[in-house]
């Protein structure tokens, strides 16, 4: 069967690209693209060409399997080349997304239009590339500077309204979207048709345009988007032949380039995770209702992401007074999306409508998943879900939110044991992407799938853990945490270690995070397991909350910081608290610090696999970026290490 499929509409040949799953262009997608330009501008009777695409979406971007591999000519380049250079004009008519070789494609062709959901864009970034058939070329030509630079920069697709307003879509077509796309067409013809998107004016801009614009794409930390905003510059300044050909070099060098393996990876894991291949044919439970029992900050968290994701959520505490400030804290997510900008107080309003309040655990009856998150301890959580047991179907999926406790002991007793499993969420959880899925040995199948499956429809990342002390994430924190302070131990300075791990990649190195969380938490989990006979020895992090010292909300931690201020400045009291425990003071190269702590996070996670707490080296990767501010661009710990024992 063939990919492209043509039938005339009077005069109007309408082209229907069908590669499923999502028109991905392969090879062989090029190639039939190439030879449909030629036979529609033999073809007398055919005066302008309809592009549109079968299935959920318009081509959106790279065939993944292609991926690492050396392409098959046509090139993509050419192909755009090639639409452009038709006799006949092409109309691409985009539904769905149309998403870099898409939408460069797109670009190809002399009009595009789409429907109101569309999206357009320039994802190339986000898998440390740049655009390579023209995105960094044609934009500007279409869009102008400020809109490419954002577009190409960032790789964030914008919606096809604001695509009009800005010039990359002709027209938003209401009702049927291959008519109207038709309908245009034949409009199109009666007016002299505009000048191809390659002979385009383009304005330059200054050099203070360029540097403010290096300043803003340096935060993402990784060279595609600088590269990309290069290509742009040199675009503005360039014809458009000499444009393709700087951008075409930019975009192999790239390619080759161990931030673009290390983003490919987490991109394929990333696709595993949502359906581990286990779980490929398990069915999961339905959901329509979701209960939530603990309205505090992670509670308040975990509601207000299972109602964003359109379900009814029943929230429940223990007195009114809790229930009210429950409420509250929901509410209050709400509100800061608000004021971000990512929703109206309108939909804010619909969203609250969604959610009920109670302190009847008897009104999680209609429920099909309850989620625990109480307070950190043992008898408090056993208490939940012995109500819970009470009260609730024996099909609904019983949930603990425990970071650290043994979910079969939190589960000791239940009936159904089946239905129950450790969903551990990341604060704040409206917005982190990470979500550890713990099963325990009576966890059914489909209830394991019914995790996923909630997983993916709050737009998480879910990955599953065996059971140990911190799951897969907190347990390579501890170590990583561990190993600092033994650097500390070692002499190195506190504030050399925080910016040898910011120059890696992370957004804070382990000490300023300790300081912003608060170092008390940690101790409080150190001491309750002295309490209980086990011997913990004594931390760094231990003497200065022995002194006071819990980080940002005491004014001082690992650093002290002025009153209002969240800047760290190093303390002349922390040294003279940890001096008795420190070696005198040397220096560490930077390199150094950051190739020993990551390599500690790798050894952990090798452990980690050993024992079957993970699956596979790529969830160990999935948790560390997700859930810990792992730089994406470096792959996580586990292809980190591998790949620097290749070297």
């Amino acid at each position: 069967m063939s990919l492209l499929t043509c039938r005339m509409d009077g005069e109007i040949a309408v082209l229907t690209l069908d590669n499923p799953p999502v028109n991905a262009i392969s090879a062989d997608v090029r190639q039939s693209l190439v030879a449909m330009v030629a036979q529609c501008d033999a073809d007398d009777t055919v005066r302008a060409v309809v592009l549109c695409c079968a299935g959920r979406t318009f081509i959106s971007g790279a065939d993944v399997r292609e991926f690492g591999q050396e392409p098959v000519p046509p090139h993509l380049p050419d192909v755009v080349q090639c639409l452009e250079q038709a006799q006949k004009p092409w109309i691409a008519a985009i539904h769905g997304a149309a998403l870099g070789g898409g939408f460069e494609i797109a670009m190809g062709c002399r009009f595009r239009v789409s429907d109101a959901e569309a999206r357009v864009g320039l994802p190339e970034v986000t898998l440390g590339v740049m655009p390579g058939a023209s995105g960094t070329v044609r934009t500007p030509r279409l869009a102008g500077l400020d809109m490419a630079v954002e577009m190409v920069t960032t790789g964030m697709p914008i919606k096809a309204h604001r695509a009009k307003e800005v010039g990359l879509i002709d027209a938003v077509i209401e009702g049927d979207l291959v008519a109207g796309a038709v309908a245009f067409a034949r409009e199109a013809l009666s007016a002299p048709l505009p000048l191809p998107v390659s002979q385009r004016e383009m304005n330059a801009r200054d050099e203070s345009y360029w540097q403010a614009a290096i300043q803003t794409a340096s935060k993402a930390g990784h060279h595609a988007p600088l590269r990309a905003l290069e290509s742009l510059r040199f675009a503005s300044e360039h014809s458009f032949e000499e444009a393709m050909a700087h951008e075409r070099e930019g975009f192999l060098a790239l390619r080759a380039s161990e931030e673009a393996k290390a983003l490919r990876a987490v991109f394929f894991a990333e696709r595993r995770a949502v359906r581990p291949e286990a779980l490929k044919h398990v069915a999961p439970r339905s959901l329509s209702r979701i209960g939530v029992v603990g309205g505090g900050t992670m509670g308040a968290g975990i509601a207000s992401a299972c109602r964003s994701a359109g379900l009814p959520v029943v929230l429940v505490e223990r007195d009114q007074e809790a229930l009210a400030r429950g409420l509250s804290n929901v509410d209050a997510t709400f509100a800061g999306a608000v004021k971000r900008g990512k929703m109206s107080e309108a939909q804010r309003a619909e969203l609250m409508v969604g959610i009920t309040g109670a302190t009847d655990y008897a009104a999680l009856g209609d429920c099909d998943l309850v989620i625990e998150a109480v307070f950190e301890e043992i008898g408090v959580k056993r208490a939940v879900f012995a109500e819970l047991d009470r009260h609730c179907r024996q099909d609904t999926v019983l949930a603990t939110n425990t970071s650290y406790l043994d979910p079969r002991d939190i589960a000791e007793g239940l009936s159904h044991p089946e239905r129950f499993i450790g969903l551990h969420f990341f604060s704040p959880a409206q917005i982190m992407k990470l979500l550890e899925i713990v099963p325990v040995p009576e966890t059914a199948p489909e209830v394991l799938a019914t995790a996923f499956a909630l997983g993916k429809r709050l737009g998480k990342v879910p990955v599953q853990s065996g059971i140990c002390e911190g799951f897969i994430g907190n347990r390579i924190l501890k170590r990583y945490r561990s190993e600092a302070e033994a650097l500390v131990r070692e002499g190195v300075s506190i504030q050399a270690i925080d910016t040898a791990m910011r120059d890696f990649g992370f957004r804070m190195g382990p000490f300023e995070a300790q300081d912003l969380g608060g170092l008390d938490i940690a101790f409080l989990q150190r001491e309750g397991a002295r309490a209980s006979g086990r011997d913990v020895p004594e931390t760094l992090g231990d003497v200065l909350v022995r002194a006071g010292r819990k980080g940002q909300k005491t004014g001082g931690g690992w650093y002290d910081y002025a009153p209002g201020e969240r800047r760290p400045t190093p303390s002349a009291a922390v040294t003279a608290l940890l001096a008795v425990s420190c070696a005198a003071p040397r220096d560490m190269p930077s390199e150094a610090i950051s190739a020993h702590l990551v390599g500690v996070m790798a050894d952990e996670g090798q452990r980690i696999l050993a024992e079957g707490i993970s699956g596979s080296a790529s969830d160990i990767d999935l948790v560390e970026i997700h859930g810990y501010g792992f730089p994406r661009w470096r792959g996580g710990p586990m292809h980190w290490a591998a790949q620097t024992a290749q070297e």
